[in-house]
C-alpha cells in the first residue's frame, strides 16, 4: 500500500517523508516527487529492476529510457564521458533549472536505463525538496508522473490517480512549479540539437551556444536534398534529337526521285564487295552527361 507525506505544510512530515522515500529507493521501489517543472516518478538509476518497474508503471517500453535527476553538478559530470563544447556553459547558465542535457554516458557505469544508445539525459532541478532527496539517494531515473499518453501530473493527487499502488511513497510538495516540461538539448554532436522544446526558450539557448539545430533545420535540409535530387535527375535525362536518322538504303535528303548520289570512292568499293550495312558511329546512342555534384 502506498504512503503519502505532506512535505509542503508540515516540517516533521517532510523529514519523515524524505526518510521513507530514501528507504523505498534503496529497496528498489518507486517514489513520486515534486520538481520545478512537473511531478516525477523516480527509481534508483543503478537498479535495473527498479527502472523496468518505472517504465512498466507508465506503460512505456525500453525505447523510451528515462532521464536522470541529480542533486549536484558534480554528480552529473560523473555520469557522462564529457560535456562537449557547450555543456558547461549551459549548466552554468541554466542549472539548477528546467534544462535537460543529453551526453555520452560514462562507459564505466554499470546500469541499464533502456535503449539509450550509449547516452544519458541529465538534469538538476530547481526544487529544494527534490534536491534534498537526490543528495540522499544519489542519481534517480525520473520520468513525468503519468501514464504514457496522458498529461504530466502537476500535483501529488494527479500522480496518485494515474499510478496508484505502483508507487510506494508519494511526496506532496504542493503544485508543481512551472507545469511545463524541461527543454532537452542533445550535446552528443558538434552542434547542439533541440530534442524537445520546453520551459527554457530556444532564444535563451541560442544566446549561450550560438547555433542550435531544430526540426525546422532538418525539414529545410530534406527539402534542399529533394531539390538537389530533382536537378540531378534532370541532368541525367538524355537530349533527344528530333531529326530522323538516316537508314541504310534510304534516299539521302535532297536527292531527286530515282537518282542515286554516288562518289567515286563508293563506285570503286562496289566493284569488289557490297558496302557494309553499318558504318562506325551509326549505332552510337546519345551522349549522356552525368552530373557529378553531390
Amino acid at each position: 500500500m502506498s504512503r503519502r507525506y505532506d512535505c509542503a505544510a508540515d516540517p516533521m512530515e517532510r523529514t519523515r517523508g524524505i526518510a521513507e522515500a530514501v528507504s523505498a529507493v534503496r529497496r528498489g521501489e518507486l517514489i513520486v516527487l515534486p520538481t520545478d517543472t512537473v511531478y516525477g516518478v523516480g527509481a534508483d538509476a543503478f537498479t535495473p529492476a527498479a527502472v523496468t518497474a518505472l517504465l512498466d508503471a507508465k506503460g512505456r517500453g525500453r525505447d523510451a529510457p528515462p532521464p536522470v535527476l541529480v542533486g549536484s553538478v558534480r554528480a552529473a559530470t560523473a555520469l557522462v564521458e564529457d560535456l562537449g563544447t557547450y555543456g558547461q556553459d549551459l549548466i552554468d547558465e541554466f542549472w539548477p533549472g528546467a534544462l535537460t542535457i543529453v551526453c555520452r554516458a560514462n562507459r564505466n557505469l554499470v546500469w541499464d536505463l533502456g535503449d539509450t544508445k550509449g547516452t544519458v539525459a541529465v538534469r538538476m532541478p530547481m526544487h529544494d525538496l527534490a534536491v534534498e532527496l537526490l543528495k540522499e539517494t544519489g542519481p534517480l531515473a525520473v520520468s513525468s508522473a503519468n501514464l504514457s499518453g496522458r498529461p504530466a501530473a502537476r500535483s501529488a493527487d494527479e500522480a496518485e490517480k494515474m499510478l496508484g499502488d505502483a508507487v510506494s511513497v508519494y511526496l506532496d510538495g504542493g503544485p508543481a512549479g512551472l507545469g511545463e516540461a524541461s527543454t532537452i538539448i542533445d550535446l552528443t554532436g558538434p552542434i547542439p540539437r533541440l530534442l524537445r522544446a520546453g520551459a527554457i526558450s530556444e532564444d535563451k539557448i541560442r544566446a549561450v551556444v550560438g547555433v542550435l539545430l531544430t526540426d525546422d533545420n532538418e525539414r529545410e535540409d530534406e527539402r534542399e536534398d529533394e531539390d538537389h535530387d530533382e536537378r540531378k535527375d534532370d541532368a541525367r535525362e538524355p537530349s533527344v534529337s528530333l531529326e530522323k536518322p538516316a537508314v541504310s538504303g534510304e534516299k539521302p535528303a535532297g536527292t531527286a526521285s530515282g537518282e542515286v548520289a554516288e562518289t567515286g570512292a563508293e563506285s570503286d568499293a562496289k566493284s569488289g564487295a557490297d558496302k557494309p550495312a553499318e558504318e562506325a558511329g551509326d549505332s552510337a546512342g546519345p551522349s549522356l552527361r552525368k552530373d557529378g555534384a553531390k
